[in-house]
């Protein structure tokens, strides 16, 4: 079944699944195990993240559909049936870390070269902040004073008057 999440089109996922049944609820036990392929947020290729969690989902009869909270779902009575490719999907995608590149050096080179290209560098790295020679011929003026916006001062006013 064709999901419509962005954060997990690929992967080799394995599913344990155990469902205990009582009278009123089915409560299933889920382990997920494997790796889902998301894009690497610096080169765009498919990388690998490994998956591995837990969780639980408590199934209800009623009279109509309802989720209770992030564990609870009412289903209808007359349905008797659960699609459970959603609940498997969300759980899976939350468990992929929020950030995902790739180890240094296994990026995509041509991508990192072009990255390089039109990323600052700040002046902490001991680096010069610009790459191109055109920079050089900028001058910094140190008699100009700091002005600024006498709306701000007017603002400033207020907050002093709150401090007293």
């Amino acid at each position: 079944m064709d999901i419509d999440g962005t954060e997990v089109q690929k992967g080799k996922i394995k599913v344990f699944l155990t469902v205990k049944r009582s009278s009123s609820m089915f409560e299933m036990n889920f382990r997920i195990e494997g790796v889902a392929l998301v894009p690497c947020d610096r080169c765009l290729d498919d990388m690998e993240i490994p998956i591995e969690t837990q969780n639980r989902l408590i199934v209800k009869f009623g009279k109509e559909y309802a989720e209770e909270s992030d564990e609870i779902v009412v289903i209808p009575e007359e349905e008797g049936a659960i699609n459970l490719a959603w609940f498997l999907y969300e759980f899976i995608a939350l468990s992929v870390p929020m950030k995902h590149v790739h180890a240094p050096g296994k990026c995509n080179k041509s991508m990192s070269s072009k990255l390089k290209k039109h990323t600052a560098k700040s002046a902490d790295d001991g680096e010069d902040s610009y790459e191109n020679d055109e920079t050089d011929d900028i001058a910094v003026d140190d008699d100009i004073a700091e002005t600024t916006d006498p709306r701000w001062d007017a603002l400033k006013g207020l907050i002093d008057n709150d401090n007293n």
